[in-house]
Formats: C-alpha cells, sequence, structure tokens
C-alpha cells in the first residue's frame, strides 16, 4: 500500500523534526530512485534507529524487525504498513529450528531482485555499548539467496547512526551514508560472497562511527572531537563525527605510543568538563565567546531574538497548556529497563498523549464557550505548543550566555582549563604527525 506507506513516512518524517532539534546527513545520501539496494547500520537507539532511515532517506526502504515487536499491542499495523518483515532471532526463540526464517530469506531475496530496499540491522539488538557489537551474517546471507534466486545489479550500503544525546528530547541526529558497494563487483557466490559482504559491512560501518574501546575512552575521544570541532568554527553533528573518527584513530596509536601521555590528557580534558559542568557550560559556549564576532552575525541573531520575543506570550500559553503532557514522556521513560529504550519509550508516550491532550483541549473549549470565542482559542491551543518548542530549544542557550556575561573570573578559569587541555592535544597531534 504504497499511498499509505507515504503517508507514514510524512507523519513520522514531522514527528522526527519536533522530536530531534536537529537531523544531519552526510556522505553517498542515495536519491529517491534507488532500488535493489541492502541498507545496514549500527543499533543504538531501538525503534528510533528505523524511524530515521525510513523518514529521512529519499528512497522508499522495508525494514526489518525482530518478530516480538507484532506482539505489541498498535504496533502490528504500523508495521505491516510500513512494510516490514519480521524475523525470528535465536535470543527470542531458542529452540527454532533452521528453516524458521527461510520464507524471511526467500521473501527479502525476491524483494532485492524486484528493486526493492531492504533495512536491516546486522549487530542483531539494540544497545547502548560504545562500539559495534559482533556482526551477524543475516545480511550478506540475504544478498546470497538473492544471487541464487537469480538478482543482479544489488547493492549495500551501511549508515552509521550517531546522537549527540540520544535519551533526551530536542536534540541532535547524524546519519553518515558509506560508500555504495556493488555485489557484482565482488566476483563470488555462496560461502564467499557471504564473508566478503560481512567484512565489507562491518569496515563500512567502522568508519561510520565515532567508536571507543570502553565508555571512558570513547567519551574522552567525543570530548577531544568536540573541542577541535568547536575551534574550527563547525559546531555541526556532521563536523564533530569527520574530527571525531580522527581523534579516534589518533587515540588508538597515541596509546600504542605513549600510554603516559594519554592519561595526562585525558585527566585534563576531564578536569576541564568537570569545570564546565559546574558552570552550566558547554564547549562551545567557552570556544566561541570571541568579541570579534561579526556585525552580520551580531545582526542575524539580533533578529531571531527579535522574532521570538515577539512570540513568548503564545509560548508561555503553550507552556502552561503542556506541562502536564510534557512531563509524561519523561515520567513514564524513567521506568524503562534498557537504556537504548528511553527515547522509543518517550517518542511513542508522546505520540499517545500529546494528540488525545490537544484534541481534549480543544473538544473542552467547544463545550464550555461560544463557537467565536472557541475558534480562537483552538487556536492558540494548537499553535502555542510549537512557540514553546521554539523557547525550549533557544533558554538553554540564554542562560548560558547569561552566566558567560556574569562569571567573568570562573570563565576566566575555563579558558585556562581547556587551553591546557588543547596544548596536550596539540602535543599529541604534532607526536603523531596528525
Amino acid at each position: 500500500m504504497p499511498l499509505l506507506r507515504d503517508a507514514l513516512r510524512w507523519v513520522f518524517g514531522r514527528v522526527s523534526a519536533i522530536y530531534f532539534r536537529e537531523i544531519e546527513a552526510t556522505g553517498d545520501v542515495p536519491a529517491k530512485h534507488v532500488g535493489g539496494r541492502l541498507f545496514v547500520s549500527n543499533h543504538f537507539n531501538a525503534l528510533v534507529d528505523p524511524i530515521l532511515m525510513i523518514t529521512t532517506t529519499a528512497c522508499p526502504i522495508s525494514p526489518i524487525a525482530k518478530s516480538t515487536l507484532w506482539d505489541v499491542p498498535g504496533l502490528r499495523w504500523l508495521l505491516d504498513a510500513a512494510g516490514a518483515v519480521p524475523i525470528v532471532r535465536r535470543r527470542d526463540a531458542p529452540d527454532k529450528s533452521v528453516e524458521t526464517n527461510e520464507a524471511v530469506f526467500d521473501r527479502v531475496a525476491d524483494w532485492l531482485a524486484g528493486r526493492g530496499n531492504i533495512l536491516i540491522f546486522p549487530e542483531g539488538t539494540s544497545h547502548s555499548f560504545p562500539k559495534l557489537l559482533e556482526l551477524k551474517t543475516g545480511p550478506a546471507r540475504m544478498i546470497a539467496r538473492a544471487r541464487e534466486r537469480g538478482a543482479r545489479g544489488l547493492t549495500f550500503q551501511a549508515v552509521g547512526l550517531e546522537f549527540d544525546a540520544k535519551d533526551e528530547f530536542r536534540s541532535r541526529a547524524l546519519l553518515v551514508y558509506g560508500p555504495v558497494r556493488e555485489v557484482d563487483a565482488i566476483g563470488l557466490d555462496g560461502d564467499g560472497l557471504v564473508a566478503a559482504v560481512t567484512d565489507q559491512i562491518r569496515e563500512d560501518l567502522t568508519d561510520a562511527l565515532v567508536e571507543g574501546p570502553t565508555h571512558e575512552e570513547r567519551l574522552l575521544i567525543a570530548r577531544v572531537a568536540e573541542m577541535v570541532a568547536n575551534d574550527g568554527g563547525d559546531g555541526t553533528l556532521a563536523g564533530w563525527s569527520d574530527v571525531g573518527r580522527r581523534v579516534e584513530a589518533a587515540h588508538e596509536a597515541l596509546a600504542a605510543a605513549d600510554g603516559g601521555s594519554l592519561i595526562h590528557l585525558a585527566n585534563a580534558v576531564d578536569r576541564y568538563y568537570v569545570l564546565l559542568g559546574q558552570e552550566g557550560l558547554t564547549d562551545a559556549d567557552v570556544a566561541r565567546a570571541d568579541p570579534d564576532r561579526t556585525a552580520r552575525a551580531i545582526a542575524g541573531k539580533a533578529a531571531r531574538r527579535t522574532l521570538l520575543a515577539a512570540f513568548i506570550p503564545l509560548a508561555v500559553i503553550g507552556m502552561a497548556l503542556y506541562w502536564l503532557p510534557y512531563q509524561l514522556p519523561r515520567l513514564v521513560a524513567s521506568r524503562a529497563r534498557e537504556a537504548d529504550m528511553i527515547s522509543t519509550v518517550k517518542l511513542g508516550t508522546g505520540l499517545a498523549v500529546f494528540p488525545l491532550w490537544s484534541v481534549g483541549l480543544v473538544v473542552g473549549t467547544f463545550a464550555l464557550v461560544p463557537a467565536e470565542v472557541a475558534a480562537v482559542v483552538a487556536v492558540l491551543v494548537l499553535a502555542s505548543p510549537f512557540a514553546a518548542l521554539a523557547w525550549l530549544d533557544v533558554s538553554p542557550r540564554l542562560r548560558r550566555r547569561l552566566r558567560l556575561a556574569s562569571r567573568g573570573a570562573r570563565v576566566a578559569a575555563l579558558r585556562e582549563a581547556r587551553g591546557r587541555a588543547m596544548v596536550l592535544v596539540g602535543g599529541a597531534r604534532a607526536r603523531l604527525g596528525v
């Protein structure tokens, strides 16, 4: 049902744009006409990951999902409408027979051969580890099955998903599209093809992501990348990702060559970020606190502030009307058993609560006041949350700028701590020649 699927993509695309403050895409982004391609991605954020992939990629994609999702009330219809394909995982059915997923493999092979696109997460599960899990061979076996059934001209492409704060509402998301790989060019079939495709997927996903051996080391890599990117004036998540992959390589080299220097660097960066946390500031605030900003940039910010100021009354109304439903997703998500499910629970709860709350407010208004007044109130009910959302985005930055302006001595100490850390970063780069 292409019309229904397109409608769902549009709706969830708008939902994603509300949940995330920014969604960036970089690399070899596929065009609308792409077909016969298997997309593979890392899996850090449960159902949010396929939603991002399906709604931000121009070509239609059918996701492969664990069969247990079809048991969730209300989710079966959405999965079927999205063209999702259920697959039984060994962890969900330990006694499953080899034939259990054979029909799924045949269905995927026929879909790829018919120029359809498939999305699969080769790690097999969503997780919160700082690096990729061991990849399953399922994606490669699906490609091999399609080849056995006569399909030619197939391609596969790795997509790295990154989040700056994956559990938080109005955070940022990044899709890093790797190179397109042609199956015919591999020149193998059967088990040889499966091994070659799996190895290539692992390499491409690793190249697309910023990883670390441990959470602590990954955090250090992410922080250094953030500081270097901010020094370069690039505050985008794509810029951070590009720098982060180079910092990751440098981290590995420095750990092998001079572990003592790496510990010294890590301690300096940690001390700096502790001070940032105490002051409620970000590295971007400190790095960009530059008195020599251009008049054009200042004028642009002044214009945006004027526009936001004009919407203050509407934003206040929105905050008052939607305070309770805004709290509910966070409250429900606090009971999530797994960290990678938090965003999914928030998103699902918000999708249920906010529309019902809005409809209830509008219906209640028309029931209590004259129609002419109710119509005006209904407009305020529907428009005010978007004004509140704009202020939700900008208010933390305004608070941080006030702190910067009112805490001169503390900001000077922060700059000094940052300077010491960056001297060590620069020294490490010089030793490694990067």
